[in-house]
This record gives C-alpha cells, structure tokens and sequence, in this order.
C-alpha cells in the first residue's frame, strides 16, 4: 500500500458509501478518518496491531467505521445497524476498486482504545478500520498478505437453498 491518492479520491469513497441501502434509509455508518499527515495519525496507527501497523501506516488514510445502533426517527433498536454499515462499507471498497485503489478492512486493532480515543459514544459500535492507499508492490509482502491465490470458499459451501446445510 501506498500514500498515492489524493483528497478528492479519499471523499469519492466517502460520498460512495453514503449512498448505500439502509433500514428506513437511516444510514447509521459513521467514518472517523485520519490521513498520513494529520495530527491524529499516529493515534489511529497505534489502535491497530503490530502485524497490520506493519503495512498499514504505509497507506494514505485509516478509518474507523462505527454504527449507530438506533434509528434517529424514534429511537429503537435497529437489528440491522451492522449489516447496513457493511454495504456502506462496500461500496467505499468497490470505488477504491474502481479508481485502482486498495481499501483493506481489517478487525486487527483495539475496539475499546478505538471507542476511547476517538470519542465514540455509547448507541455506537465499534465495527472494523479500513486501510486506503495507491496499490503498493504486491511482491514485497509476506506471501500471506498476497492476493493472489485469493482462496475463495466454493459456491456449495456458502450458499445452501432452503434449510441450513453446510
């Protein structure tokens, strides 16, 4: 991963996610962000992992994705809060995709330190970071951060018609 995109590139991402479906159009995703040079860079490297700070900090942006977990119209509880801020999610990804870009969600970092730090208050959750960036050379990675061979699980063992059958 590199730092090679720009701002505009960066809120292409974000104005892709808005767009996502939601529950009552309820849009409960929030994007928390930082790029390479800002002040709070280094508290978002620090919430991740060393394995994932290891490539990570290389990137141009790190975003925290939280969700909130009620509905704004009357308060209660939205069971689908998470899915929602998941097609949220992917369509920031396929944009990045689109513009020849590397969007890399990833559950490698501290949820709480994330909560702390960032301010996120309670209704949220905390769900993933995201890591942006101009596409670095895939060859100088650990064989497992590799994508390609992407090991993709066959058809039959997600998707079953009718009842659960895995």
């Amino acid at each position: 991963m590199t730092r090679d995109m720009s701002e505009e590139d960066l809120k292409a991402l974000f104005e892709a996610a808005r767009w996502a479906p939601s529950s009552y159009n309820n849009q409960h995703w929030r994007f928390l962000y930082a790029t390479h040079g800002d002040d709070e860079w280094d508290t978002f490297v620090d919430l991740m992992g060393d394995f994932n700070q290891s490539w990570a900090k290389e990137g141009y942006a790190l975003i925290v994705i939280v969700s909130k977990e009620t509905f704004d119209h009357n308060d209660e509880p939205a069971v689908t809060h998470s899915f929602d801020t998941g097609s949220a999610w992917e369509n920031l990804a396929l944009e990045a995709a689109d513009r020849g870009l590397v969007a890399h969600g990833m559950q490698g970092f501290d949820y709480e330190q994330a909560r702390e730090e960032l301010d996120v208050p309670g209704g949220f959750s905390v769900e993933a970071m995201v890591a942006v960036g101009g596409k670095g050379d895939e060859s100088s990675l650990d064989e497992d951060m590799q994508v390609e061979p992407n090991g993709r699980k066959e058809m039959d063992e997600v998707v079953s018609n009718g009842k659960f059958d895995f």
